[in-house]
């Protein structure tokens, strides 16, 4: 297809780099500096989209970031798709691939556009509240079809293989927005000497300044834009960040800045030196001053199937001519409520196309460019506005009425003018929403028929975000509040400057006029559109006041007004218009909603910069890791570590091996990596008395050379971790907790000391990557250790359970600590993680003749289930308290400390007798190995839904006993052993077990004591 819209020449383009791209799998061409959406205005593709709820045919209406309709589907295989893309804002490069968002089975042709023409009738406002509500069972089929139907684009399903950065900055000044305001203040600011960024969502700095024939100085605009962007850049405090978006306004002037560094070159970032480069760049900045120069969006016109494809507002249509050479159509006309609009009409005459009429609302509208228009031929027709689009997929006339905006109605006859395109101005909604991250209410200005931003401490307004929109005014406001930012940073100001002159242009006022009256009742009137995006129309609105929705927000909520990616930029106003004229109440009675963070999309990628995989949960290695991978070991992941799962030898199964390694440590010797516990350095003068503050149990009297075991639980009595500390010195003990919880655990130690105890001098210190911990279990360990150290008595005498020593092992300075997680004879060898290997290897040597094993956590959950030892967070969810686990020796009940939990374990809840507790269960068939999460009934005969009064929490088959085994909770359990429950599962298949100790081994625990 020939670029049928394309003027021969003029725009910012270059027109000898011609690219190609495909929409909707057709190739059409355009050129280096076109968007997408000017590339397809120029191949001439009326229909861009279809509507979000009605299916109706949508076109390109806007030209920059307040584009509702044209959110298209970017990429050419899966892993480049990109979701909610506004062709305004994506630059055209050569190859690329875009398609619609909705259509089936294509957006010419869509199945779904009888919804279209079914209308109100059958998909009112609050639609799918009050219909798919019943039978409960139908929901899943209806959310299968509604999600469906509905959405703007789909995610990939392929990994991202781009990479995103982010960058911390500080500055004096941040002005927001590269129009002729933005580009005052930040002069001026720079001037002062202040640190200055400068912020423009465009691809280019210029604003509005870009789409039209102004002069500013002595100087075409573009080239006093290109002279200040020279000066600026120049400075070396000051940053340019063209095609960066001010995405978020949060506290204390932290602005988040989205910057697409690569979009415009293609789908995937390029490769520099062979590196590849940020496709996105999220710039966090903290900032003295804010100025906020972004502009003003125009409002169109509400009035009947405004939303056929050739309706545009009418600053869109000098931005295509002037910029991308483009004109969107042959036969104009123009509904305005304002004189600015009309350089619209003015630039498509120039571009040689047909204005038929420009339809002005006021009665008597006198200003200079009303008279240039009706100089070069244009008929004006006053008092009157375009009531209604006639058209199906492109506009082909203007129905225009006389109206009487105050009191709402048709005054005269209507009369059809025949037209493909239809452009709307109904005034300037400044860009507040910025400001109203931070939530601030933006303020009401009758002047402008607008709202303002409302006062946030040390932002600033200017220009058109400030209501002030003739250029002259615009400069010098800029050059005034860059000015004033600067001197409220700190800096004494620049010399005088004054601001480059500009044409006044003679205008009157606005008319006041959101929603077109038509002949008929809004809502029997065709399709007024408010909200393009979502399909809100003015009867949506009306229905919902009639239905008692009086609040703004509320209205806003039942109808989708300004919900989505679009956040109310074009269609706001006139909601919160029509709602106050539907409520008999002023504007700023009504108020405006309040807009949210992100102002326009943000992907996941940019959000989530570098911290993924690796850098955001990075993999930890024990000093040993090396060895387990060179001996076969398949690892499982523990927080963030690789731990050893299990040793297979040739030929054996996962089942085999830790029956191999868990005799082997019951009959001989086993060796574990146990490097990956949490260990907690605490030291100071209170250290004793903050362990008896966050443990369960009691710590007053532990000697220095021995440790115990403690339980760590939350202040609602219920158990968060355990562990063993020991004591190394009067004011210094080594805690140690759980894999998984170390890092948790430490910030809840710091939580209390600092918020509850910040008088206790204490320090805590994370010491898990200091120390490789070695642990040697099973009957022949003291012989394996002894060999290897001569300066350490292992006699059971001279080392008792619970007790450590310090000495040497291999040559290498050592603590070794008896302590056992398997309820054999246990030593724990500590060495300074980078003797790891060495003493390891040690071992492993050494232990050849002792038939040394290797085993994995595998390994490590059968024994110490065997023994009853808990694992928190497997054996307990959150719910579950000492005495649930039978653990009353681990309860300091005499200690008079306020200790965490106390308080929750004298709750009657956590003293009810029939709670869960943990037991043993012994299946009846002793080679049943029961399912974790197993639900435990009393009565296997129960009809459906059964009482289930417990669960499984660890099961296992154990060589040493011969038979499965597992650990419950069962409501009551401890004072039901020896009876017999059932465990009904998903096959069909009840099992049955009965009740017993959770100690299934060596119960006397002599064997660890030895």
């Amino acid at each position: 297809m020939s670029q049928v819209n394309r003027l021969t020449d003029g725009g910012r383009i270059d027109r000898g780099r011609p690219l190609t791209f495909t929409f909707n799998g057709q190739s059409y061409q355009g050129f280096a500096g076109d968007t997408l959406a000017s590339a397809l205005i120029a191949n001439g593709v009326d229909v861009v989209n279809r509507s979000f709820k009605y299916s109706r045919p949508r076109g390109i209406v806007a030209a920059g970031a307040e584009e509702p309709n044209a959110v298209l589907q970017l990429g050419s295989h899966e892993a480049a798709q990109v979701p909610n893309v506004r062709a305004t804002q994506q630059p055209l490069y050569d190859g690329l691939v875009a398609a619609s968002t909705n259509g089936w089975p294509s957006v010419e042709r869509d199945a779904m556009a009888v919804l279209g023409k079914m209308g109100a009738r059958f998909m009112p406002a609050g639609f799918y509240y009050k219909t798919f509500m019943a039978p409960q069972s139908m929901w899943l089929t209806y959310e299968k079809y509604i999600r469906k139907a509905a959405g703007l684009g789909r995610a990939p399903k392929e990994p991202d293989v781009d990479i995103y950065d982010h960058v911390h900055r500080h500055c004096d000044v941040l002005v927001v927005g590269g129009g002729p305001a933005g580009l005052m203040a930040a002069l001026a600011a720079a001037r002062s000497g202040a640190r200055v960024i400068l912020a423009d969502e465009d691809e280019t700095f210029g604003g509005w300044l870009q789409a039209c024939t102004e002069t500013v100085g002595d100087l075409p605009a573009m080239d006093w834009v290109a002279k200040v962007l020279d000066e600026l850049a120049a400075m070396p405090d000051v940053l340019l960040l063209p095609r960066t978006t001010a995405n978020g306004y949060h506290d204390h002037n932290f602005v988040t800045l989205h910057e697409r560094c690569t979009d415009h070159l293609g789908e995937s970032a390029p490769v520099n030196d062979g590196r590849k480069q940020a496709r996105h760049r999220m710039h966090q900045v903290r900032a003295r001053q804010v100025v906020l120069a972004t502009g003003a969006h125009e409002r169109p016109l509400v009035y009947g199937d405004n939303d056929i494809p050739g309706n545009m507002i009418a600053s869109a249509l000098s931005a295509y001519i002037h910029r991308y050479g483009v004109v969107p159509g042959n036969r104009l006309v123009l509904s305005v409520t304002n004189d600015h609009a009309y350089r619209a009409a003015l630039d498509w005459k120039r571009a040689g196309r047909e204005v038929v009429a420009i339809v002005d609302a006021r009665p008597g509208p006198g200003g200079e460019l009303v008279q240039m228009a009706r100089d070069q031929g244009i008929e004006v027709i006053t008092g009157s506005a375009v009531i209604e689009a006639q058209g199906g997929k492109r506009v082909t006339g203007a129905r225009v009425a006389r109206i009487d905006a105050e009191q709402f109605r048709v005054t005269g006859d209507t009369h059809v003018i025949a037209c493909d395109t239809i452009a709307s101005s109904g005034g300037y909604s400044p860009v507040v929403h910025l400001a109203a991250h931070t939530g601030s209410r933006p303020v009401w200005n009758d002047d402008i028929l607008g709202f303002v931003p409302g006062a946030v401490k040390g932002m600033h307004a200017a220009g058109g975000a400030n209501g002030i929109y003739a250029l002259p005014a615009v400069l010098a406001d800029g050059l005034q509040v860059g000015l004033q930012a600067a001197v409220a940073a700190g800096f004494d100001g620049a010399e005088p400057i004054t601001p480059p002159e500009a044409r006044q242009w003679v205008e009157e006022p606005q008319a006041a006029l959101y929603q077109v009256p038509h002949e008929k009742p809004t809502m029997r009137a065709p399709k007024q559109f408010v909200d393009l995006q979502n399909d809100v129309t003015a009867a949506g609105i009306e229905l919902a006041t009639r239905e008692g929705f009086e609040s703004i927000e509320h209205v806003k909520r039942y109808t989708a007004m300004g919900f989505g990616t679009d956040q109310g930029k074009l269609g706001n106003i006139n909601g919160m218009a029509i709602t106050a004229r539907c409520l008999g109440q002023t504007i700023p009675e009504t108020g405006t909603t309040v807009f949210r963070p992100n102002y326009t999309p943000v992907p996941f990628g940019a959000v989530v910069g570098r911290h993924c995989k690796e850098l955001f949960d990075p993999i930890r290695y024990t000093a040993m890791h090396q060895w387990h991978v060179e001996q076969g070991a398949l690892f499982e992941d523990v927080g963030q570590w690789k731990r050893p799962w299990y040793f297979p030898r040739a030929g054996e199964t996962m089942d085999e091996a830790v029956r191999r390694e868990c005799l082997a440590v019951r009959t001989g010797v086993g060796i574990m990596d146990a490097s990956t516990l949490g260990k907690i350095d605490i030291q100071g003068p209170d250290a004793r008395r903050f362990l008896g503050l966050i443990y369960a149990n009691a710590w007053e009297k532990l000697p220095v050379g021995k440790g115990r075991y403690g339980l760590m639980l939350k202040d609602d009595g219920m158990v968060m971790d355990d562990g063993v500390t020991m004591c190394l010195a009067d004011n210094h003990f080594l805690m140690t907790t759980t894999t998984g919880g170390a890092a948790a655990i430490l910030e809840w130690l710091e939580l209390w000391h600092q918020t509850e105890w910040p008088e206790l001098q204490v320090t805590l210190t994370s010491v898990t990557d200091h120390w490789a911990t070695i642990a040697l279990n099973g009957p022949r360990s003291r012989e394996l250790l002894s060999e290897l150290t001569d300066d350490i008595d292992l006699s059971g005498d001279a080392f008792k359970f619970m007790e450590w020593r310090q000495g040497t092992v291999a040559g290498v300075p050592a603590r070794v600590c008896r302590i056992s997680f398997t309820g054999e004879l246990s030593f724990e060898v500590n060495v300074q993680a980078n003797y790891g290997m060495h003493v390891w290897k040690a071992l492993v040597d050494k232990g050849a003749g002792y038939d040394l094993t290797p085993y994995g956590t595998e390994t490590m959950h059968v024994l110490r289930a065997e023994k009853g030892f808990i694992i928190v967070g497997q054996d307990t969810d959150g719910s579950v308290t000492p005495e649930d686990l039978g653990m009353h020796w681990a309860i300091g009940y005499k200690k008079p400390l306020p200790w965490v939990g106390k308080r929750g374990l004298t709750r009657p809840d956590t003293q009810r007798t029939d709670r869960k507790q943990l037991v043993g269960l012994k299946p009846v068939d002793p080679t049943v190995v029961l399912e974790e999460g197993a639900q435990v009934v009393f009565d296997p005969a129960q009809a459906i839904p059964m009482t289930m009064v417990g669960h499984v929490t660890s099961s296992y088959y154990s060589p040493s006993l011969g038979h499965g085994f597992a650990l419950a909770v069962v409501r009551g359990g401890r004072d039901r052993t020896g009876e017999h429950v059932y465990l009904p599962m998903a096959d069909g298949k009840t099992h049955e077990a009965e009740i017993v100790s959770p100690v299934f081994y060596d119960p006397e625990g002599a064997r660890q004591h030895v």
